[in-house]
């Protein structure tokens, strides 16, 4: 997956007198279907979260209350979001690298997961991460590269 991948969601709301209501559908909102929810929180100063990637499981984080960044990854291009708003998540697909830091006081990061925990599914290794991006990456180029024309004789 490329960095492009990830993208940010923007949650429907409903304002009126007494505050705002935002959601998030599986399916509609969230492109997965939802099988876990976690969440962190009392980060210490300069501590990070994440560090890892995943071969097949789809996160979308959500920061309900505060605010953080998030770099992206794709093992050959990096890019920093700040997530900042209850109605706001970032989609991230599998094959990517993410760190999440700069967490403000008080911030919340609820993460909703395609799949159920399995330490099987992580790369924890950098290395181990970008051979497999890599591998990915040209399998997909393969897949998509321009086949020569057939001639008939």
């Amino acid at each position: 997956m490329l960095v492009e991948s990830c993208r940010l969601i923007e949650f429907p709301s409903i304002a009126d007198s007494r505050g705002v209501l935002a959601f998030a559908e599986a399916k509609r909102h969230v492109p997965f279907e939802i099988k876990r929810l976690f969440y962190i929180f009392d980060v210490p100063a300069g501590g990070t979260r994440g560090g890892h990637a995943h071969r097949t499981v789809e996160h979308l984080l959500i920061c309900p209350s505060g605010s953080f960044d998030v770099i992206v990854d794709d093992g050959t291009r990096k890019l920093q979001l700040g997530l900042n708003s209850p109605s706001v998540g970032l989609y991230i697909p599998p094959l990517i690298w993410d760190t999440e830091l700069n967490f403000r006081p008080g911030s919340v990061c609820i993460v909703l997961a395609s799949d159920y925990y399995d330490e099987k599914d992580y790369y924890r290794n950098y290395d181990e991460f970008l051979r497999a991006a890599s591998n990915a990456r040209t399998q997909s180029t393969l897949r998509t590269a321009p086949q020569p024309p057939q001639f008939s004789e």
